[in-house]
């Protein structure tokens, strides 16, 4: 069993193993892919959301070097598409291919002009939750020059000018155009979060209005879907839920998604689903486990948060890496290393460790880990509400 062997290692090494695999996802221009550059899948392409998510673990570790390089190349992206964002915020984009594209180019920013779910307003919200928390949390600075700052309001703005609130989008699958919470939350975060930690100014209605649209929706994702595995953002990194819909959330999900080598995105999921019909066989997504992990963390459920980290170790492949997904009932992987799941798994192992015994889940012995050793935390407490 490949959580028997990484018994024998500290909580220490098995983070920097895998900060090892996610830092060789970024190509040069700063952004990360989602999977290997040379993935037969596309996965060699940077997605906005994935970079946002990639980039979490590095906050967590305090390498803000590589953050930094990052969020550099994101505003690159939005300043050479200024132009796409001027025109949606003087007319609400008719067509998909008006709104800001979900993937770019790692080296020319151009974007992928491919039939694509490129209404995704969850990866937007996200890069703006990212921004603001560098800038407010950390003490990066992150918006340097008036093109940046002029284009992150400009951002703004682009989410008031294609009502993000009822503007029907793909969401974080990337599928059918439906008004999903987890979008409209990542919305209601980032701008909350530019609102509190910058100088850019955001209309009160902006987060208003967004904030109306999820007490009608939660705790389900969307008219369609009553629990999506993308609900947890709402929990975590966002906190923007009471703790009544938390709870319910974190039960549906648990009872309804939950399987032997991850957690399955929704009921009847066809992506890489192993059923010829598409039905009952969905693919096991490896990084709801370590997510389930943090969240419990942060609620200060010891128990559930070891009990999800293990889970979690158990998706590490015979190659050492944290593949996108298993499929249903089998050992069949694809996507290998996956950014996103190595980034989870890496805040898991970190945030649990920073507060409890290093060996409690590696069996490693206890060792004394220095405060610059463990870098920041993105914890932050839930809302009292």
């Amino acid at each position: 069993m490949i959580f028997l062997k990484k018994q024998k290692l500290s909580f220490k090494t098995l983070v920097e193993q895998h900060l090892e695999i996610l830092k060789g996802l970024q190509y040069d221009s700063g952004l990360f892919a989602a999977s290997k550059a040379d993935s037969s899948t596309g996965y060699g392409k940077p997605w906005l959301r994935d970079n946002f998510y990639e980039c979490l673990a590095f906050m967590v570790a305090g390498d803000f070097e590589t953050v930094r390089k990052t969020y550099k190349a994101l505003l690159a992206i939005f300043l050479k598409h200024e132009y796409k964002i001027d025109h949606a915020i003087k007319k609400k984009p008719e067509h998909k291919h008006q709104y800001i594209h979900a993937r770019f180019h790692p080296h020319t920013f151009d974007e992928y002009w491919e039939d694509w779910g490129n209404k995704q307003h969850d990866a937007v919200g996200a890069i703006l939750f990212g921004i603001a928390l560098l800038e407010g949390k950390y003490k990066v600075k992150i918006l340097e020059t008036e093109g940046e700052k002029r284009v992150v309001k400009k951002l703004v703005d682009y989410l008031g000018s294609i009502m993000y609130w009822c503007d029907p989008d793909s969401g974080m699958w990337e599928e059918n155009e439906e008004i999903h919470a987890s979008s409209v939350g990542a919305c209601v975060a980032g701008l909350s979060a530019i609102k509190k930690y910058t100088d850019i100014p955001v209309p009160d209605h902006y987060i208003e209005a967004g904030e109306k649209t999820l007490a009608g929706l939660l705790p389900r994702e969307s008219k369609k879907k009553f629990v999506d595995i993308a609900l947890l953002s709402l929990i975590y990194p966002y906190d923007i839920v009471a703790p009544a819909q938390r709870d319910e959330i974190l039960t549906n999900v648990e009872y309804h998604l939950e399987k032997k080598k991850g957690i399955i995105r929704y009921k009847g999921d066809h992506y890489y689903n192993k059923n010829p019909d598409g039905h009952s066989e969905e693919a096991e997504w490896t990084f709801g486990f370590s997510w389930l992990s943090i969240i419990y963390e942060l609620m200060g459920k010891k128990a559930k948060a070891k009990e999800y980290l293990k889970k979690a170790m158990r998706t590490i492949n015979e190659n050492g890496e944290i593949p996108e997904l298993y499929f249903s009932n089998s050992d069949k992987f694809v996507n290998s290393p996956l950014g996103w799941s190595e980034s989870m798994f890496v805040i898991a192992l970190h945030n649990f460790n920073e507060k409890h015994i290093p060996g409690d889940v590696s069996g490693a012995k206890k060792q004394n880990v220095s405060a610059k050793d463990r870098g920041s935390s993105l914890k932050t407490p839930m809302k009292k509400k």
